[in-house]
């Protein structure tokens, strides 16, 4: 492990290689699982604010269970997370016409309605972020079978994670802590 700021990072961060591939898995991180996206304490309000301006781009069995169900929930582990529609697809899929998944915030953020690009966690998949305590952080690299594409993209394309992840973790830890990783994971990787 390596600690910037009171931030552990798993190595498999560092030597990773990945690169989303959208051809291949369709966003199927956005469809499958038990609970949505984790979401952090100061992302819950702003949801609730922006939603108005999101209902529209969602689609009609979303808007539908979110009447019923709300918007957030709290998963096993009794942290906030988005809706899922019967425990599978998040309420804020949305597909394009090619079927592919995509996020009605970050659609939303595009077309200038809204300031939130997306829920954080959804922004550094396939990254989590474990909280040990209240002053530490572990981010480490989560792997599911449906990024397998991604793993094959990274390595012939030989982006490592922490390169392609770069916007969400300088939005998450600043620039200064993101270029510091840099340095490291350069010294690291020798």
């Amino acid at each position: 492990m390596l600690v910037i700021e009171n931030i552990f990072i798993s190595q498999e961060i560092l030597k990773s290689y990945f690169t989303c591939d959208l051809a291949k898995c369709k966003g199927a991180c956005c469809v499958e699982g038990d609970f949505g996206a984790p979401l952090e304490k100061h992302e819950i309000n702003k949801i609730l604010e922006i939603y108005p301006k999101v209902l529209p781009y969602l689609q009609e069995k979303a808007k539908k269970y979110v009447e019923q169900y709300g918007i957030i929930v709290k998963d096993i582990d009794g942290e906030y997370c988005t809706q899922t529609i019967k425990g599978a697809e998040c309420v804020f899929a949305v597909y394009n016409p090619m079927g592919y998944t995509q996020c009605a915030f970050e659609l939303a953020y595009q077309d200038g309605i809204i300031d939130f690009q997306k829920p954080l966690s959804c922004h550094l998949y396939p990254i989590r972020i474990k909280k040990n305590g209240s002053n530490f952080e572990t981010l480490i690299y989560h792997k599911w079978s449906i990024c397998k594409p991604g793993c094959v993209n990274g390595q012939s394309l030989k982006i490592p994670l922490y390169k392609f992840l770069k916007q969400a973790l300088i939005r998450k830890y600043g620039e200064k802590w993101y270029n510091a990783l840099e340095k490291k994971a350069k010294k690291y990787l020798l």
